[in-house]
């Protein structure tokens, strides 16, 4: 990078990317109220009333994919009423305005916005257009730093245009470039760095660009939630308000020592360097996984006793899964955990580190079987997944220090705190 150009770093973000992707193929209904999720598609039952409502042979399994823009509006399920434990993906700004939001239950949304159009996801065509947006950026300005499906931070400083208002210049050329070939928009911000610019691109949404520079910090960053900041979550957003600080400004009225006296050393610090808009990470065109995970939400609240050989048989593929994602990608664990979510929501984690790295799905399935012992069993479970971290590339783990003994792969079972032995699934 020319040390005498400007920092600047994009951070793009994807409009409503999934509900987007499906209004390119149901342009109809542009404007309505409309939500992604549920399950998974299922075009044969559209097709069918279709076919119910038009017996003169209009709608035919070989013309159905060539004419979705032309489905009458009318024959799209609606949320009113729905009843089961889907949970919203996305919305289209229209269900926006109702309050419906992302990780929202379907039934929940139903009361909010009974007349929005419910669509199940389709991963395989939001992956499609992912690979799409991106190829476009990199084709552009190529050092991109992917964050997911639907947003990548950019490095314009060396780029040509990138300086250039800003960088707004590059930002509407790939806003162009990426509608053009698309049909979709996304929302920039362009920063000194990476933590402004995730907050800038957020400021003009949907189809917008924004531009911060260092001068801009008190004007446009000091006045927003202290949530903005991308790393504050909900907890740590509680405890700062409880000694009156709400704002970013607020935080970075803050001295350094008072910081990390209340919030710890080193998350301290880094309060006080984002409240002042300090932020001197790279954009990484590649970075190394630290881990690796698998979960399902079930259909219905399962019991460790009474579903115990449904939640053995998922708990196992899962494990299995995870191993198959580590020996696909190269890569080896030594921190196996696992992950249950509560018919009250309330989700509990449990780990444990080992001496030697896996990607073994027997060895992982029986370290997970060992987590479970430490959870309650007791309660129904509503979400369960199993996770492996310390992730090195296969094959460069150093000699572990001692080795795994088969005491400590076999401990006692725990006593919860009714003084009952914990219920186990099957462990094989």
């Amino acid at each position: 990078m020319n040390s005498a150009l400007t920092r600047r770093i994009a951070h793009l973000d994807m409009d409503a990317f999934y509900a987007s992707c499906e209004l390119l193929r149901y342009p109809q209904l542009k404007g309505l109220p409309v939500v992604i999720g549920g399950g998974r598609r299922k075009e044969d039952d559209l097709l069918g009333k279709l076919q119910q409502a038009y017996p003169d042979g209009e709608w035919t399994e070989d013309t159905f994919t060539e004419r979705l823009d032309r489905i009458p509006v009318d024959f799209f399920p609606r949320i009113e009423g729905y009843t089961g434990r889907g949970v919203i993906t996305t919305a289209t700004y229209a269900a926006r305005q109702f309050g419906i939001g992302s990780a929202m239950g379907l039934m929940k949304a139903a009361k909010l916005c009974p007349q929005a159009i419910l669509l199940p996801v389709d991963f395989e065509r939001y992956r499609y257009f992912s690979r799409t947006f991106k190829s476009i950026i990199t084709d552009i300005a190529p050092v991109m730093q992917d964050r997911g499906v639907d947003e990548v931070y950019i490095d314009f400083t060396d780029v040509p245009g990138g300086q250039r208002e800003g960088g707004r210049v590059l930002a509407r050329l790939i806003q162009k470039s990426i509608f053009e070939a698309t049909g979709l928009t996304c929302s920039v911000g362009v920063a000194p760095n990476k933590l402004i610019a995730k907050m800038a691109s957020e400021f003009n949404k949907p189809n917008g660009i924004s531009v911060v520079h260092e001068a801009d910090l008190q004007t446009l960053i000091w006045p927003l939630a202290c949530r903005k900041i991308n790393g504050v979550g909900p907890k740590a957003d509680e405890k700062l308000k409880g000694f009156g600080i709400h704002t970013i400004g607020d935080l970075a009225a803050r001295e350094l020592h008072w910081l990390i006296e209340n919030f710890g050393k080193s998350y301290g610090a880094w309060l006080h360097e984002a409240a002042w808009g300090r932020d001197d990470r790279p954009v990484e065109t590649e970075s190394e996984p630290v881990s690796m995970s698998r979960e399902t939400t079930f259909e219905r609240d399962l019991h460790a006793v009474r579903d115990r050989e449904e939640l053995g048989a998922v708990f196992t593929r899962l494990c299995q899964q995870v191993a198959a994602d580590l020996q696909r990608k190269g890569y080896e664990g030594k921190t196996i955990g696992i992950k249950l979510r509560y018919d009250n929501f309330q989700a509990v984690t449990r780990d444990q580190t080992l001496t030697e790295y896996t990607a073994d799905a027997k060895h992982i399935r029986q370290i997970a079987g060992q987590c479970l012992k430490r959870v309650d069993l007791s309660r129904r479970i509503r979400l369960l997944g199993v996770r492996v971290g310390s992730l090195v590339k296969a094959g460069t783990a150093p000699a572990p220090v001692a080795s795994y003994s088969e005491a400590s792969a076999n401990p006692p079972p725990q006593v919860n705190d009714h003084g009952q032995t914990e219920l186990l699934f099957p462990l094989d």
